[in-house]
């Protein structure tokens, strides 16, 4: 750190002027905390109250604040039972089991809704018959099926922005394939 840094960091942080840090580390060979301790002997700064310090008295904002935060993080490294872990787990699985029927992916063809399941059967039937699953979805697109999902939040990626596009791709490649323009 050059001299003028010091000088700068000096001003900073105890809000003297540039002469006075300049002063003070000159006076200090550069030193940036004896040129601190310097300006408090000159009385350009004010020295730290720390005698002064009993249980009775209060305890500054941010050691307050500190020590809930080593608390807190100290509460959240203890271990946690068996029966805790499985709890949380148990609470997530009921939670994507709802939202899983709470949404459904539903296939319409030509503006008309064919037909409508809950989220969580499309996705038992792509764990299970994955290939059939899989195959009927890109023979539906070839037939001029549109798939969507109703009843989501809004996420990151439009999950039927991504659906149409699909759609549109096989339409566009049957269209072509077909000769039609």
């Amino acid at each position: 750190m050059d001299n003028f840094e010091k000088v700068e960091k000096i001003r900073e942080k105890t809000g003297v002027t540039y002469q006075e840090a300049k002063e003070a580390l000159e006076a200090s060979d550069y030193d940036m905390l004896d040129a601190v301790v310097y300006l408090e002997q000159k009385g350009r700064i004010e020295k730290p109250n720390v005698g002064n310090y009993s249980p009775d008295s209060k305890v500054p904002a941010n050691v307050a604040e500190f020590e809930k935060a080593q608390q807190s993080y100290e509460d959240s490294c203890k271990k946690q039972s068996f029966g805790d872990v499985m709890e949380k787990i148990f609470e997530w699985i009921k939670k994507v089991v709802k939202k899983g029927c709470d949404t459904t992916f539903s296939v319409d063809r030509n503006g008309e809704n064919v037909f409508k399941v809950p989220v969580i059967v499309f996705v038992i039937a792509l764990v299970f018959v994955f290939p059939v699953t899989i195959i009927c979805l890109i023979v539906g697109m070839f037939m001029d099926c549109r798939y969507s999902f109703l009843g989501f939040e809004s996420t990151t990626v439009d999950i039927n922005d991504m659906c149409n596009k699909a759609s549109d791709a096989c339409t566009n490649l049957k269209n072509d394939i077909n000769g039609k323009e």
